[in-house]
């Protein structure tokens, strides 16, 4: 015995409740007509994830579940599981109350025109990027059981299967054949593999089959990778979507000791690969879905704009990239015939604005008040700011988002402009760390030069005075992004990085500098996450700190 189990890896969009029930619409027509006992749908579908503080509006809540009901009457032979915002108990009068959490990340189970029943998510997150202990109330029947087709199933919501003992198991140990779950899991590097295997593990644990449905696409700093999987009850892998598309599938799950049906096997994605492609989707999915046409960036010849060029290109297509060279007497020829080169080899539109004549205005309105004073910090950022300026024009008049092009070592150590080339609406790199900038452009380059190998080649400068080069005030990279990698994402104390055989000196001096940065971090545009710890959601550490963690 099988079950047909059809499964929609869609993109939604938080907030879109028309048009995330037009999709679901879309899948269960083409579930009912592939002849599928059971269509899976990701979690909270309807309201996309994570709808944040949204599900305090009652009228939102209130909206997606209509959509619900609605959703059900067109369903017929096929039964269908989809995420969306339920009130927790009852439908409560006046405003949500966040402090009670009336609402519950929830699964409703569609059949034969109707709302057979719902489910609660049990195992609510509240780590990380995650807050869904802030929004939702703990479901109250983990080990429901439906039958579907004749079979006996369990349905859960993401993180409830991330326990060994969770809703999963103890729906299987009341007799479900086979588990469905529903998700909304981020990516970050990796995650897709260590994911996998413990989704094998509990498959085995169970005794019964699995199918995983994920949501696909970006959503702010977040980027769903997919990855849906289907495994039999050995963990042996049936069907694999593919990572970061769009991805319909039908599979005759296995039922005990049936023979199962095998469908496409996705393979996964090589480490750079995956991170390029969550870069790709983050960048594109949040310029269209807020609305912009085109992006502007600054191109400064050096790898970190190179790069940010080409995802935006490879993202939005050629056309909708614009590239602006702003040379200042510091700026060497090189670099404008390298950031010339980058957009003739992409085919975006190539502006050289020359600022020298707004810097030298700058430094004379500042002259009086600078006299006397030694060349320093204020005049170089002084073209950073020119140079935002400028980008910001250009936006307001033609309707293009600045993408900024810091990456994570700059974001970490300070060493991006506030005001400067922080402006923008999205960061791309801003969780990428300039050791993997340069992997990243490398593996764009493996099947023909884009971005000019002088680009990766030349040492890195801000070029905001005569000779300068990034060693002049930081390590080499490959030991600066080591030593941030265990401050920033592992929390490892000053002590802890010096055992681990760095100089304590230079480990004393960035990690203050990582500290007292915060202030910029806090004002800067989002970017994707691609690692376990991206600023932002995911570290939030007050601006105003005293401590210091020997």
């Amino acid at each position: 015995m099988t079950l047909r189990v059809a499964g929609a890896q869609a993109n939604m969009t938080v907030g879109d409740i028309v048009g995330n029930s037009r999709i679901i619409g879309e899948a269960i027509e083409r579930a009912e007509e592939a002849g599928a006992d059971v269509l899976l749908l990701p979690e909270l579908a309807v309201s996309g994830y994570p709808p944040e503080d949204l599900v305090l509006r009652r009228g939102f809540v209130e909206q997606n579940r209509r959509a619900v009901e609605e959703l059900a009457k067109r369903t017929e032979h096929t039964a269908v599981v989809v995420g969306f915002v339920d009130f927790a108990s009852g439908r409560p009068r006046g405003a949500i109350d966040a402090v009670t959490r009336e609402t519950a990340n929830a699964a409703a189970v569609l059949r034969d025109g109707r709302v057979e029943g719902v489910y609660h998510k049990v195992m609510l997150p509240n780590y990380g990027v995650f807050d869904e202990d802030r929004y939702f109330a703990v479901g109250t029947e983990p080990a429901r059981v439906w039958e579907l087709a004749g079979r006996s199933v369990g349905v859960s919501i993401c993180e409830d299967i991330w326990v060994s003992d969770g809703p999963p198991s103890q729906q299987a140990a009341q007799g479900a054949e086979v588990l469905l779950n529903i998700n909304a899991s981020p990516f970050h590097r990796g995650k897709a593999g260590s994911r996998e295997e413990m989704l094998a593990t509990r498959a085995r644990e169970t005794g019964s089959s699995l199918v995983y449905l994920n949501l696909v696409g970006g959503q702010d700093e977040l980027v769903f990778d997919g990855a849906s999987l289907v495994l039999d009850a050995h963990g042996e892998v049936l069907h694999r979507s593919p990572q970061f598309e769009e991805d319909f599938f039908v599979v005759d799950v296995p039922v005990g000791s049936s023979p199962g049906d095998v469908g496409s096997v996705a393979p996964l994605l090589d480490p750079t690969e995956e991170v390029y492609s969550a870069l790709v989707t983050g960048l594109g999915d949040y310029v269209r879905k807020n609305g912009f046409g085109s992006v502007v960036v600054g191109l400064s010849g050096g790898i970190d704009s190179a790069l940010t060029a080409t995802i935006a290109a490879d993202a939005l297509g050629p056309e909708s990239v614009r590239g602006v060279a702003m040379p200042t007497r510091y700026s060497s020829e090189h670099s404008i015939h390298d950031a010339r080169a980058l957009t003739d080899k992409l085919g975006i539109r190539f502006d050289l604005i020359p600022i020298d004549g707004v810097y030298a205005a700058q430094l004379e309105a500042l002259s009086p008040l600078f006299e006397g004073s030694e060349f320093g910090v204020a005049e170089e950022n002084l073209q950073a700011r020119a140079r935002g300026a400028i980008l910001m024009a250009i936006s307001n008049k033609f309707g293009e988002m600045v993408v900024a092009t810091g990456n994570k070592s700059e974001m970490a150590a300070g060493y991006a402009t506030l005001y400067g080339d922080m402006v923008g609406g999205y960061a791309v790199l801003k969780d990428v760390f300039k050791t993997l900038v340069y992997d990243l452009a490398r593996w764009r380059n493996k099947d023909g030069e884009v971005i000019p190998q002088n680009s990766i080649d030349k040492p890195p400068s801000a070029e905001l005075r005569p000779g300068q080069l990034d060693s002049d005030s930081l390590p080499p990279y490959e030991e600066l992004d080591a030593i941030l990698e265990r401050y920033v994402e592992r929390d490892m104390s000053v002590d802890e990085i010096v055992e681990d055989g760095y100089d304590s000196a230079v480990v004393d001096e960035i990690t203050k500098m990582v500290d007292r940065n915060e202030y910029k971090r806090r004002q800067a545009a989002p970017g994707v996450k691609i690692t376990i710890k991206a600023f932002g959601k995911d570290r939030r550490l007050p601006i105003t700190n005293a401590y210091r963690p020997r």
